[in-house]
């Protein structure tokens, strides 16, 4: 990749960056949110991102195409492009492309080996395979 190269995934969606990812945490979990929403929200989740910081951020994250920008009003507001779920998806995708040469078996026994899942979570994956196993009947 060549320095200035926006990084994004094989359909052309941005790829985010650890610090634009907690940005679009926020916005997941408060909706559509001013700077000063955002950079609230940050510094009580124990991250020492200063406003300006944020402000930059958001408007890389806006040329990039992860968030929009409403500019109706003084303050304005961003929101996600991506639902929270399409971008850990494409995030997935590509770590298992790079990582488990495509291999979903290889990037799940991976990931359960190295974390214990919880009797919920197991469940939850027990129904998901379940219902892999009947869709490809």
């Amino acid at each position: 990749m060549r320095i200035g190269e926006k990084m994004t995934d094989k359909t052309g969606t941005p790829r985010p960056t650890d610090a634009e990812l907690a940005i679009l945490n926020v916005l997941w979990e408060r909706g559509p949110s001013t700077v000063r929403d955002v950079h609230e929200a940050l510094t009580t989740a124990e991250h020492g991102t200063g406003y300006t910081t944020v402000l930059k951020l958001l408007q890389i994250m806006t040329e990039k195409g992860l968030v929009v920008r409403d500019e109706s009003q003084r303050a304005h507001i961003y929101e996600s492009r991506y639902s929270e779920q399409k971008t850990q998806r494409q995030l997935l995708t590509d770590l298992m492309e790079r990582a488990f040469g495509g291999s979903p078996a290889k990037l799940v026994m991976q990931a359960l080996s190295s974390k214990t899942a919880n009797a919920e979570e197991l469940e939850e994956i027990r129904e998901m395979l379940a219902k892999l196993e009947g869709e490809s009947r």
